[in-house]
């Protein structure tokens, strides 16, 4: 698995980055805006043996729930943004932006 931003993704985590500092990502297998990525302050979300470490986004470290991992292990992700509100926690969304999950499965 690779996790990738795109550049609007990059610029987003910047201005993010000026506002709250640190951050980090958790991509949980939840219905809704719960499978959407959703960013914190680092450390904020709390992560424990059911979250894996998959990749990082400008340097934020990225982490997925051990079920959606085990059925997404095999698919590139390239995480994207788009306008719009979400319903979630997440800190972009005061930004009137949602983080949105691009995928590709991957050529073994």
């Amino acid at each position: 698995m690779k996790v990738t931003a795109t550049e609007a993704c990059k610029e987003l985590i910047d201005l993010l980055k000026s506002k709250h500092g640190e951050l980090m990502f958790h991509q949980s297998g939840g219905c809704c805006d719960g499978s959407s990525p959703m960013c914190y302050p680092l450390g904020e979300f709390k992560v424990g043996g059911q979250d894996v470490l998959v990749g990082e986004l400008s340097g934020c470290p990225f982490y997925m729930g051990k079920a959606q991992y085990q059925l997404w292990q095999h698919t590139d992700l390239t995480i994207d943004v788009v306008n719009g509100r979400g319903a979630s926690f997440s800190l972009e969304i005061p930004e009137g932006k949602r983080f949105v999950v691009r995928s590709e499965i991957c050529a073994v």
